[in-house]
């Protein structure tokens, strides 16, 4: 019956000394103000307050409910800052993005000066699938550019970047100034060893086309950009991970079709995203990579795609 608002009202009452100056503090018209306090008066059964006394009068009834305000708002209001200490202290990490880590690390120094006390693990051992283990408990924070459908996780979006074709310098592609999916139908294509309807090449370029050009396995970044400047085949990299490379002339990138854009997250399970290492992991890092890395979008900038639940 007593609600929270009806608490914060009386001591507004109790320290402005006027209805007027009570309805201001509060945000709120001195009409929809005293049509409150008629309506909870009413289902009480007393008066709280005298009205039109100056200064303003409680009631004995209107005193006994502002000491209860005095004793029980200071309460909440120090449960909900405790809510928001961290209370995590280990950050259990794993990067699905399989070159994020050449941008996270600093990213992660500065995250530590204002958490030095979470302890961050890396889990290596499920690079290429992590999300089961997240949706599982055994971490906390995935980075990942695959949104699983109804698995429970939300998907902070960190940044947007492009998916480039690359080639050796010498390739007769790397001629070429548009690059259709035909053009790649007697290649073969480098890719990480996951299932190829996660790539982007193939889910949004190569398989609309109906095109399907030889696929092999390739374990990290830096022996797939040397097995494609040996000629040994072509690979489909963010432009920001190709970058140096190619300003060496190792390789050479080109634009797939009119642009193939895709989208990183930070994952975690639904409801928690909102704790506070969790939060400002996701900030710090997204913040150092669109501070640093070439070639990339802020996807938390009006007229980006929103935070997604699955």
């Amino acid at each position: 019956m007593i609600e929270l608002k009806h608490l914060r009202t009386l001591q507004a009452l109790r320290h402005t000394g006027s209805l007027a100056a009570a309805a201001a503090q509060l945000h709120q018209t001195q009409s929809a103000l005293s049509h409150q306090f008629s309506d909870l008066e009413q289902r009480l059964g007393f008066r709280l307050f005298v009205r039109k006394s100056q200064p303003l009068r409680f009631t004995p009834q209107g005193e006994i409910l502002l000491q209860l305000a005095e004793q029980i708002l200071p309460q909440i209001q120090q449960a909900l800052q405790a809510c928001h200490e961290p209370h995590q202290t280990t950050l259990r990490i794993a990067i699905e993005c399989h070159s994020c880590i050449q941008w996270l690390t600093p990213a992660l120094n500065n995250f530590r000066q204002s958490w030095p006390q979470v302890v961050m693990d890396f889990k290596s051992g499920v690079t290429f699938d992590p999300q089961p283990a997240l949706q599982q408990g055994e971490l906390d924070v995935v980075l990942t550019s695959d949104i699983l459908p109804r698995s429970g996780l939300f998907y902070s979006p960190m940044f947007d970047y492009e998916v480039r074709l690359v080639l050796a310098p010498d390739h007769p592609l790397a001629q070429r100034e548009h690059i259709s999916p035909e053009d790649l139908a007697d290649e073969v294509l480098l890719i990480y060893p996951v299932q190829r309807q996660r790539l982007d090449i193939w889910r949004h370029f190569l398989q609309p086309a109906g095109v399907s050009p030889a696929l092999k396995s390739v374990d990290n970044t830096l022996l797939m950009i040397q097995m494609v400047s040996a000629r040994m085949g072509i690979a489909a990299l963010p432009h920001w991970v190709v970058e140096s490379f190619e300003h060496q002339g190792l390789v050479v990138t080109k634009t797939l079709g009119e642009g193939l854009w895709s989208r990183l997250y930070a994952a975690m399970r639904d409801g928690e995203q909102r704790q506070p290492v969790l939060e400002a992991f996701a900030r710090f890092a997204r913040q150092h990579a669109c501070d640093h890395l070439p070639f990339v979008r802020d996807a938390s900038l009006p007229g980006s795609l929103q935070p997604l639940s699955s």
